[in-house]
């Protein structure tokens, strides 16, 4: 061996010697946070009322349905009325059907039943998980002339695991809109 391949092959060892311990990196997840909710109530000359988040922008119908835009998450909350003529029992079933339209892409549906006896305020929401297109839907009514419908939408292809931690924060907000409703007799 000449010397020069000897001092090529310390040369070598040397250099690959000098490497770090390669670690793997620990999972993590996104972190996101969102602001605390201000209230702002509803102020318009419709049925009904009820409290929403500040940071959400109202966009109202002549029909006294609306859209909350929530454009920080890219989402918003359509929210319909109807006056309840005898039809009770049709609103009812179209908006579970709409719930239950989502069944094939979604992997569960949660229902919860929304009772505010004092205000005369009934109603069903439901939690959608997986990759469906909307993540959560409600209805309301004093079961005699009012009737509202909701469902939250992002403006993106559904991928469950990317819109959880929005869809989540705006299910709060869902939640404080059907506790703060109110119908205007």
């Amino acid at each position: 061996m000449t010397f020069r391949s000897i001092f090529f092959i310390v040369f070598l060892i040397s250099f690959m010697g000098c490497k770090e311990e390669v670690l793997p990196k620990p999972k993590a997840m996104l972190r996101l946070e969102y602001p605390e909710m201000a209230s702002k109530k509803l102020e318009v000359d419709c049925a009904y009322a009820f409290e929403y988040n500040a940071e959400a922008n109202l966009k109202l119908k002549k029909d006294c349905s609306l859209t909350l835009e929530y454009p920080e998450m890219k989402g918003a909350l359509f929210i319909s009325y109807k006056s309840v003529e005898g039809n009770l029992t049709k609103l009812m079933s179209d908006a579970q059907k709409f719930s239950y339209e989502h069944v094939a892409k979604a992997d569960n549906i949660l229902e919860q039943p929304f009772v505010n006896e004092a205000d005369r305020v009934y109603g069903m929401y439901y939690e959608v998980k997986g990759n469906a297109a909307s993540q959560s839907q409600f209805y309301l009514t004093d079961s005699i002339s009012h009737f509202v419908t909701g469902s939250l939408y992002f403006y993106t292809k559904p991928n469950y695991d990317s819109i959880l931690p929005a869809a989540v924060h705006l299910q709060k907000d869902i939640r404080h809109i059907m506790e703060t409703m109110r119908w205007k007799d």
